[in-house]
């Protein structure tokens, strides 16, 4: 079936996204040093676009916060470059942050084969999207967060719906303002980065903001969640050398203590960061300091009464 088929055609050579770069048009004739410099040029367009954004980039993240404490899910939606990008983001939720990997989850048109092998087909397939909504229980008390740089995938918008027929929030992240995904959603995020370097490559500066958007998404959601004390990782998985090391470090740079004792203090917190920096700055106990931080929503400044801040490393 043609993807437009009862549906009002898209004119898809009108989109932002679509158009020709003009300061790209000898791209082909560039040296090598040139090509860089002009992708390099463009690049830096999109912080600023993102900046742009970060009004409704913080409703969004009291959204994700309001579900999370509620019990909800955050639900990334994609496909192609999105869909890679959603999946990216949301892998790294329990090793930065200790959360259930349960309270994340990506979705991807075509699955997660799709991240390898090109499912063009699916994304234009609004019922797979819906299907995958419906499969995952979605309801009101989840977000589901539609990434779609053109802002017209089918599958993307089919997820959308239904999730907005469930009753959960719906935010859309695309780069094109008025897209039929940001008309469906309560939160539109819409960085405008231009047309790409490479005509409609979005892997490039739109893939760039969805990161960057993401990345603030779930790092100051998870900042407001306790997560995080200081600028320090406070509830990481320490699951392997690296990141056993890394709690190590965290903790000296909480507390003050070497390396050595900070690794000792690990521990006897059962492998628990935040305990570990409550117990040496809170001088007391692991069960003191768990049932501190339980009476603070897990929150480590409120668990020390407010009365200490990291050691400055």
């Amino acid at each position: 079936m043609h993807p437009d088929k009862g549906h009002t055609p898209i004119d898809y050579g009108a989109l932002p996204t679509e158009q020709r770069n003009p300061r790209s048009h000898d791209l082909d004739r560039r040296s090598v040093d040139d090509i860089l410099r002009l992708i390099n040029q463009e690049d830096r367009h999109v912080p600023e676009a993102v900046g742009a954004e970060i009004p409704h980039i913080a409703d969004a993240v009291r959204a994700i916060v309001r579900s999370l404490e509620a019990g909800g899910r955050v639900i990334y939606v994609g496909a192609g470059t999105s869909g890679r990008i959603g999946l990216l983001d949301a892998l790294e939720w329990a090793p930065t942050f200790g959360v259930d990997p349960s309270i994340i989850r990506p979705v991807v048109a075509g699955g997660v084969a799709a991240t390898i092998d090109s499912a063009a087909e699916v994304e234009d397939d609004a019922n797979a999207g819906a299907a995958e909504i419906t499969s995952l229980s979605c309801a009101h008390t989840d977000v589901v967060v539609g990434l779609a740089a053109s802002g017209v995938t089918p599958f993307v918008l089919g997820a959308v719906a239904e999730a907005k027929r469930r009753g959960a929030t719906v935010i859309g992240v695309s780069n094109v303002p008025g897209s039929p995904l940001s008309a469906a959603s309560q939160i539109a995020i819409t960085p405008l980065v231009g047309p790409e370097v490479l005509t409609g490559s979005t892997r490039m500066k739109a893939g760039t903001s969805q990161k960057l958007v993401l990345n603030m998404l779930s790092t100051a959601a998870m900042i407001l969640r306790g997560k995080v004390y200081s600028n320090l990782m406070v509830d990481l998985a320490p699951r392997n050398r690296k990141l056993v090391a890394r709690a190590h470090r965290i903790i000296a740079a909480a507390t003050g203590l070497s390396i050595p004792e900070s690794a000792k203090l690990l521990d006897q917190a059962g492998g628990q960061v935040k305990v570990a920096i409550v117990m040496a700055l809170g001088k007391t106990d692991r069960a003191t300091a768990e049932a501190r931080l339980q009476l603070a929503g897990g929150h480590v400044h409120k668990a020390l009464g407010g009365g200490h801040d990291a050691a400055p490393r």
